[in-house]
């Protein structure tokens, strides 16, 4: 049967924030309710002739169950987020605000693949060869297997992709690349979907790492169309301020290995290098004997971190107390505070009340409740808690503990930074290692935690 192919031109209005379609024009998407933001766009739609498939149906018992073969990237925090190595094939979203790091990152993840693994052909749309040459001279990054391209055109791209077949290849950024075929302008919902649907078909069919940068909004996510992170295997986001040398590389999504990772870099002269004890690092300039502060052991993923929690609480200075959090959720701070108020008789409602997580860190596990509750009420009364003593535990709203997952993890990386006292939610020892050196006590209520620390019953 011959295979006749018919073009037929079709207009319509697609939301530039959230990519809903309409064949007219509205001032008002129905969507996210985004005022002026849908575009016309013409899009050629090609229709076939009826063509048979070769892919057939196979039973589960069948399917090939070997181990995908990984290469390493030279940086060990990247290789264990994503799951001990990098799939050929694979495709990474890496997401983040502008000068957080990306384009370093990758830069350098191309170099160490370059010297080992075979070709990286690094295409940059942003910024011109001569500008990336200049970063990669400031990092000491010279291998002759690592290409750069300077193109926007998806075309252009992929023919280089089949003449060159590299190990990986780099898209910075997804939205600057553009279909010849559509006549949306670059960046636009069908060209962001459409280019990158493009690439990462070519990418598996000839196993090829593929690591797309995208853009962020003003509210942290990634700019485009949400199908875009549908698409790929992996979402990674770059966080931390530019002005600061740490930066947190978190994982949310992850076909190949674990979600809910961070990786913990630092930003230096000569590009970012990895941080091997980030728990030191948090509570590395931690001061003793000051009210306020706790330390509390936190999981990301499988990764345990200590961290310390900063409270500050003051009289008002306005008619209304001020309300300041950073680094956790502001709803959950606020039902603590109320639960100090009515179970534990702390009387905070004419405060200003300011609570920080040290490092930049934003975590938002149950198992802060209590080491926050105990930072508050320590700087309320003006009392220190003891110094080498962590707490973990969820606070309910009665006023109970509850106890939390991993315990045991969370403890032996206390006991290991010279932590000797924890206070948890009683039944929360199940599982945890005797002869551990760490005192545990046991506690039922946030109110009985707090008579222990601050009363200074323990020695």
């Amino acid at each position: 049967m011959r295979d006749i192919t018919i073009k037929k031109e079709k207009k319509k209005f697609v939301c530039q924030e959230c990519g809903y379609e309409s064949m007219a024009w509205l001032g008002r998407c129905p969507d996210c309710q985004s005022w002026s933001t849908l575009t016309e766009e013409v899009i050629v739609q090609r229709r076939h002739g009826r063509k048979t498939t070769s892919a057939t149906p196979q039973p589960i018992s069948h399917l090939s169950i070997d181990s995908e073969k990984r290469f390493s990237t030279g940086m060990g925090e990247l290789d264990r987020i994503v799951g001990c190595g990098v799939v050929p094939g694979s495709t990474i979203l890496i997401g983040g605000d502008p000068g957080v790091g990306k384009s370093t990152l990758l830069l350098q993840i191309s170099y160490n693949i370059a010297l080992k693994d075979g070709p990286v052909l690094y295409v940059s749309g942003e910024e011109s060869i001569k500008q990336t040459g200049l970063r990669a001279r400031r990092l000491g990054l010279s291998a002759g297997k690592l290409y750069f391209l300077s193109e926007v055109n998806l075309e252009a791209i992929e023919e280089q992709l089949c003449q060159m077949r590299p190990r990986m290849v780099v898209i910075d950024s997804i939205q600057t690349v553009s279909h010849p075929d559509l006549s949306a302008a670059p960046g636009s919902i069908s060209q962001v979907r459409e280019c990158a649907y493009s690439l990462i078909q070519l990418a598996k069919r000839n196993e090829i790492a593929l690591f797309l940068v995208g853009h962020v909004t003003k509210e942290g996510t990634i700019a485009g169309p949400k199908v875009l992170e549908h698409m790929v295997d992996t979402v990674l986001y770059f966080e931390g301020e530019p002005r600061a040398d740490l930066r947190i590389l978190r994982v949310v999504k992850n076909r190949f290995g674990p979600t809910n990772e961070i990786g913990i870099f630092e930003m230096g002269e000569r590009g970012l290098t990895e941080v091997e004890n980030p728990s030191a690092l948090f509570i590395a300039e931690r001061l003793p004997k000051v009210s306020g502060s706790m330390v509390i052991p936190c999981m990301e993923g499988m990764r345990p971190l200590l961290v310390e929690v900063q409270a500050l609480v003051s009289q008002r200075s306005f008619s209304m107390p001020r309300r300041l959090i950073n680094g956790i959720d502001y709803n959950r701070a606020g039902l603590l505070l109320s639960i100090l108020e009515k179970r534990a008789g702390v009387h905070l409602g004419d405060k200003d009340i300011f609570i920080n997580l040290a490092g930049g860190l934003k975590l938002s596990e149950p198992a802060l409740d209590l080491g926050v509750a105990m930072a508050v009420v320590s700087s309320y009364r003006d009392i220190a808690l003891p110094v080498r003593m962590v707490a973990i535990g969820e606070v309910g709203l009665g006023g109970e503990l509850r106890r939390v997952a991993q315990v045991a993890v969370r403890i032996k990386e206390a006991s290991r930074l010279g932590f000797n006292q924890c206070i948890l939610s009683k039944g929360s020892l199940k599982g945890v290692k005797k002869g551990v050196d760490i005192k545990l006590i046991e506690v039922e209520e946030v109110k009985e935690a707090l008579n222990i620390a601050l009363l200074e019953e323990i020695q």
